[in-house]
């Protein structure tokens, strides 16, 4: 259940950011169900690929203390954006990217501790 909901939080703050960014062109998302798809592709990207790419560059996380990871998971959304879900989501630049994955990141964390003390 816990991954299922993951990938709906993922949707909902997809559809939010792309809301809050609407009038820079930073981020878009065209609908909902391309918010959807984008969110289970980015979840399928984060079980596969993400742990490589996290044992990878482990030296560099260490010497950032965990800054790294900011870029890694900037990344996995790029990644995302040029994967299936095509036109439908799209980032100016990889500095966008990694914006977007760093208010995400706060968002989920944000989220998981609200559910987790229910």
């Amino acid at each position: 259940m816990g991954f299922l909901k993951n990938i709906i939080i993922d949707a909902i703050l997809f559809v939010a950011l792309a809301g809050l960014f609407a009038n820079t062109g930073w981020f878009y998302v065209t609908s909902v169900w391309t918010a959807l798809v984008a969110a289970i592709v980015l979840a399928i990207l984060n079980a596969l690929i993400k742990p490589i790419l996290v044992f990878l560059s482990l030296p560099i996380t260490i010497l950032t203390l965990g800054l790294f990871s900011i870029v890694i998971n900037g990344l996995m959304l790029q990644l995302t954006a040029a994967s299936f879900v095509g036109p439908g989501i799209h980032f100016s630049s990889f500095w966008a990217a990694m914006l977007i994955a760093l208010i995400m990141s706060i968002c989920n964390t944000i989220i998981s501790n609200h559910f987790a003390n229910q």
